[in-house]
């Protein structure tokens, strides 16, 4: 099966075209599919028809599944915990319960995960229902944000590590300094990674999960904190997906960030997701 890759933006992205994720694939498709994967950060295929079933075949040609973890303090997004999907959605059933999880409103770059000492290397996501208008993803080419940094901050952060946390939050930094911690999701990451698969090193921050750079007192930590995120959050590194119904997007988690901007709260929004197990610790 030919495919086709089309560069989305400067930045990261590409479009794959012809190939239909409802169908076997062979060998040659998968390996150009993961090298576009690999060259490009984020690929996009248009007009799927997937199942459940579908998506999940088509995220195990590239590992296995990704599972998801509840915070030992009880405190969770919402969703069902016994299926590797999650539902990225507003929508609430007849009792008026949250169906899935993250339903309303604009969520702040993150990587997926970062708080696991393995975290997943990939998302896959399937747009089933979407607003009238935004609910648009952006992603940072985090290869691109470590190129960036001076020679500087390069050499005052190598090796260092940074504290990687989540309590559910969406538009919020945890305030580490004045809270219990102990019950969230967390883990020491290093600042940069080497990305197992192409060798190559990415800055490893976001705004959302990331609140510590071990070895800096607060101030410090803060004011290098601060420059990173705009680093990182640098329009010309920044690809902006518009959705259309059937989109499945699979994106890089160790070397780009996501965020998603806001839509009428009022109109229904359902996406599908799935993530990749990670190849281990980061390094």
């Amino acid at each position: 099966m030919a495919i086709t890759v089309e560069p989305l933006s400067d930045a990261c992205g590409a479009e794959i075209k012809g190939v239909d994720l409802r169908e076997e694939l062979d060998q040659d498709t998968v390996a150009a599919i993961e090298q576009a994967f690999h060259d490009n950060l984020v690929v996009v295929f248009r007009g799927q028809d997937l199942s459940e079933d579908d998506q999940k075949r088509f995220a195990n040609h590239f590992g296995g599944l990704g599972e998801r973890k509840q915070s030992p303090n009880g405190s969770t997004p919402g969703g069902s915990y016994d299926t590797p999907f999650m539902l990225v959605t507003n929508m609430r059933d007849e009792k008026g319960e949250p169906l899935g999880a993250f339903g309303d409103g604009e969520m702040w770059f993150h990587h997926d995960t970062s708080y696991y000492e393995a975290p997943h290397r990939a998302t896959l996501l399937y747009a089933v229902t979407l607003p009238s208008w935004g609910g648009n993803t952006c992603f940072s080419n985090m290869y691109k944000a470590y190129d960036n940094l001076s020679e500087d901050l390069k050499q005052r952060l190598e090796g260092r590590k940074i504290l990687q946390i989540h309590d559910y939050k969406r538009r919020e930094r945890i305030d580490i300094y004045n809270s219990d911690i102990s019950g969230m999701l967390q883990y020491q990451q290093p600042l940069f990674v080497t990305h197992p698969a192409t060798g190559r090193k990415a800055l490893y921050i976001s705004r959302l999960m990331s609140a510590r750079i071990e070895g800096l007192e607060a101030e410090e930590n803060e004011e290098i904190l601060n420059q990173l995120f705009d680093i990182s959050e640098d329009p010309a590194i920044v690809f902006e997906h518009e959705w259309k119904l059937g989109d499945l997007v699979m994106w890089d988690n160790y070397a780009s960030i996501h965020m998603r901007r806001d839509f009428p709260r009022d109109q229904p929004r359902m996406m599908r997701r799935l993530t990749l197990q990670g190849y281990g610790p980061l390094h």
